[in-house]
């Protein structure tokens, strides 16, 4: 079955995009002209804002993006495009509007507390002439996308005869129309594949209010019936994801800390949108959406999320397949460097794990205390052979493997054909390196390259070699 990572989506985004603003700076004394703050701006910032914020996310999930909007002829519109361009995204569907203000918000930020915000944008609705030329564009196109995203914040570009118009467009050639939606007529989006409201535009929207599963359910099929939907769909932030079609389902969160929920429904949707994309169903879409949110919160700010740390986060969480846990040399390095970077505490050991036994299972949840992260070296079975002889390993190095990954404490796997993990440990340069009791007084390798050395006592009476003894007295009886 083929991964996310083997698909490359072509993914289109039509509605509101936005830049954000900010001023950084200090505040340290207040104005002789009026009693308001005098800000000293340190530091200037410009990001995809608005419907951009789907794209980055698009993005980073490694789609290709196309982006279809009506900006004004201003400054604004000219640095939109810019940022649109650095990201490799396709603007040859923006429509220049005269008179339209591109929209811009700026936040000044001292200390960092925001202090104020001002925008330039214009809020009223596209002209009919912009309606008409998004939809020609699109005319030419549209069976070229896997999917197109309606991101509507409410600034005019996403009116009720443009929806209807791409929706009508897309279902003629068989294209899923996803829809972040804004306001409480959801007529306006009739026919889209499915929407994606927080329970609090869900309780605007159908005037009910949603406090236990029944009405929930009663919310998510009046959504269905009212904007003829295939899948009515709600997010629920920390209790997941619900979803209607011919029954409910709830996906609970998988989110293990939260340090900001900014942009977490941007993320939702494009990665909803891009799991669809690749063939996988509404159920495999909104579990993969959970783990995308569930990165995007631990975050601070609007923040994007790749598939490598969806990946990673769904291995922390165990509950991926064994598989996802066995790393290269190459996927190991850049796994660490992501998780020393965000602060984690990787912790490293080796061995041959030829026969699993309870030794080896209480052996690594120790090794796993001194730390967040637990790597485990294994010997290829080339070099099992050299060190403990030609009749070992009894176990081959794809099921050794296979086993350590599924054990809860183990985060990675991975082989190695040395004798001694000398270069894995080298490459990795663990926090702590975690070796066996009876390496007292000894030398062990690859302890240059880690911050400390933790021996553990072994399970007395518990080995490989105890065990084959044991097999094969039985069968010698």
């Amino acid at each position: 079955m083929k991964k996310l990572k083997d698909f490359v989506p072509n993914i289109l985004v039509i509605g509101d995009l936005m830049i954000d603003h900010y001023l950084w700076g200090s505040c340290e004394r207040i104005s002789p002209e009026a009693p308001v703050q005098i800000v000293d701006i340190s530091k200037e910032t410009t990001v995809l804002g608005g419907g951009g914020n789907v794209v980055n996310n698009l993005v980073a999930l490694g789609a290709k993006v196309s982006v279809s909007a009506v900006i004004g002829n201003d400054a604004n519109g000219v640095e939109l495009i810019e940022l649109l361009q650095k990201i490799n995204v396709d603007v040859k569907n923006i429509v220049i509007q005269e008179g339209r203000k591109t929209s811009k918000k700026s936040r000044i930020i001292a200390s960092s507390q925001q202090i104020l915000r001002y925008d330039k944008e214009s809020k009223e609705e596209i002209t009919k002439s912009s309606v008409e030329l998004v939809l020609n564009s699109l005319l030419d196109d549209v069976s070229s996308y896997d999917a197109v995203i309606l991101s509507d914040y409410g600034k005019g570009v996403l009116t009720k005869e443009l929806c209807h118009g791409i929706i009508s467009l897309c279902n003629e050639n068989g294209i899923k129309v996803l829809v972040d939606p804004k306001g409480s007529d959801y007529s306006k989006y009739s026919g889209a594949y499915l929407l994606t409201p927080n329970k609090k535009e869900a309780i605007q929207a159908t005037k009910i209010e949603i406090k236990d599963k029944e009405s929930l359910k009663k919310a998510l099929i009046k959504m269905k019936q009212d904007a003829n939907l295939a899948i009515s769909l709600i997010t629920l932030s920390e209790d997941g994801i619900a979803t209607y079609d011919e029954e409910m389902r709830v996906f609970p969160t998988v989110a293990k800390e939260v340090f900001d929920v900014t942009g977490a429904g941007d993320t939702v949707i494009a990665s909803i949108a891009f799991a669809i994309s690749a063939g996988k169903s509404i159920e495999e879409s909104a579990k993969f959406a959970n783990l995308a949110a569930g990165v995007v919160v631990g975050k601070i700010g609007s923040a994007t999320v790749t598939l490598d740390e969806i990946e990673e986060y769904e291995a922390t969480l165990h509950k991926s397949t064994s598989d996802a846990h066995i790393k290269s040399f190459e996927e190991i390095e850049a796994i660490v460097l992501r998780y020393k970077n965000s602060g984690k505490k990787v912790v490293f050991t080796n061995g041959c794990f030829d026969i699993l036994h309870v030794g080896h299972v209480k052996y690594l949840q120790i090794a796993k205390s001194f730390g967040d992260i637990l790597i485990v070296g294994l010997n290829s079975d080339a070099s099992v052979s050299r060190l403990k002889g030609p009749s070992r390993p009894v176990n081959i190095a794809e099921d050794r493997a296979y086993l350590l990954a599924a054990l809860e404490a183990v985060d990675f796997v991975v082989p190695f054909e040395d004798d001694t993990p000398f270069e894995l440990i080298k490459m990795i340069k663990p926090d702590t390196l975690v070796k066996g009791g009876d390496y007292e007084g000894k030398s062990v390798v690859g302890t240059e390259f880690a911050h400390e050395l933790k021996l553990v006592d072994f399970v007395d009476g518990k080995s490989t070699t105890k065990t084959i003894q044991k097999i094969k007295g039985s069968l010698d009886a």
